[in-house]
């Protein structure tokens, strides 16, 4: 990619979407004197879901039409945690399929150079074999909790190689392990457990509560990755030559590469950690009437590693600059209450 060349990111709000506009609004490229200069993308093109219903097939193949975007990033989806999964199982299988099947067709009909489209780790098999390699899709039954949003992202990597075998596009699928950060969802009926967590402890503080209950039992161990590593790891891949790319564009095995920080930590730990990173002084107690998911989820990340990339956020910075980002959040939030009387929490904010 050059630094006019023109690219859509699907969902710039979002979590990694946000990620991924600050890496391409920042990105430093070599001079060609083994020196690095930052020298960002300047044709970024972005659609509010106002502005753009990823859902509506003719408004994303009108759009595609008229901004010819030479590449693009797919991060738009529908994500929540294990609650907002078994609520809402139609709305993630739907909303999911029609948004990633409107841009991949859009996509192939107007020539885009390539795709970069953001699974998740929930698509491999509940039970496979830790370190979990990309060879191991498809192997076994998944996880019942998230199976409609797993069925859904499978889907989309199975789209992108057929595309690739069928028409010679050049899409690629990448599978991030747990993500985390700036822009995440605090709203405790729809958030993955990290933020649900911070949200849990600062409020517990605040009120001067001496205890904190965990769903589960605190044994399932998770992997997780700050999300601007995801971001620079999704950018890195894209800007990857055509020869370091053959092998994920073949007709033998899906354009699949998995992104992680391939260490994990049970959910115990990291409520010890998330505590300690926000100042609660109570305790923590456990659930076990919750659901928690798969024991293991641990992705095999040798590919990226092999590639020449590694994430460089240790899990410890990452809540600690996570935890940051919600209490600007926070304040912002209270000061738009403040002028608008909303009686909401403060998931008003959210998107």
């Amino acid at each position: 990619m050059q630094a006019d060349s023109k690219i859509y990111l699907a969902g710039h709000r979002g979590l990694v979407g946000s990620a991924l506009l600050r890496r391409l609004q920042a990105f430093s490229r070599g001079d060609g004197r083994g020196e690095k200069k930052c020298v960002p993308y300047t044709n970024i093109i972005t659609r509010t879901h106002t502005e753009l219903d990823l859902t509506n097939q003719a408004a994303v193949e009108y759009f595609f039409a008229q901004e010819k975007p030479e590449y693009v990033f797919l991060a738009a989806a529908k994500v929540g945690g294990i609650l907002a999964n078994n609520t809402f199982p139609a709305d993630f299988i739907y909303q999911n399929l029609a948004i990633q099947t409107n841009i991949i067709h859009a996509a192939y009909k107007n020539q885009v150079k390539r795709l970069l489209f953001l699974g998740s780790s929930c698509i491999y098999p509940r039970d496979c074999p830790q370190p979990i390699k990309e060879e191991y899709l498809l192997t076994g039954p998944l996880e019942p909790t998230n199976r409609p949003y797993a069925l859904a992202k499978i889907a989309g990597i199975e789209m992108c190689w057929s595309y690739n075998r069928q028409y010679d596009t050049q899409f690629l699928a990448v599978m991030p392990t747990n993500l985390y950060g700036p822009s995440d969802n605090y709203d405790l009926n729809s958030s993955h457990v990290l933020p649900a967590l911070i949200r849990k402890m600062h409020e517990a503080k605040q009120r001067g509560d001496t205890e904190v209950v965990v769903w589960g039992t605190g044994a399932p161990r998770r992997e997780f990755l700050y999300s601007d590593d995801m971001a620079e790891a999704g950018l890195f891949l894209l800007e990857q030559s055509e020869e370091n790319l053959q092998l994920l564009f073949n007709d033998k095995q899906p354009p699949l590469v998995n992104i992680g920080s391939g260490e994990d930590l049970s959910i115990l730990e990291l409520a010890e950690s998330v505590k300690d990173v926000v100042g609660f002084t109570g305790n923590l107690s456990f659930d076990p009437s919750k659901p928690e998911g798969t024991m293991r989820k641990l992705l095999d990340v040798s590919i990226l590693n092999q590639m020449g990339w590694k994430p460089t956020t240790p899990l410890r910075d990452g809540i600690r600059f996570t935890y940051q980002a919600y209490l600007k959040e926070l304040i912002s939030c209270n000061g738009l209450k403040s002028v608008t009387g909303s009686k909401g929490d403060f998931s008003c904010c959210q998107g």
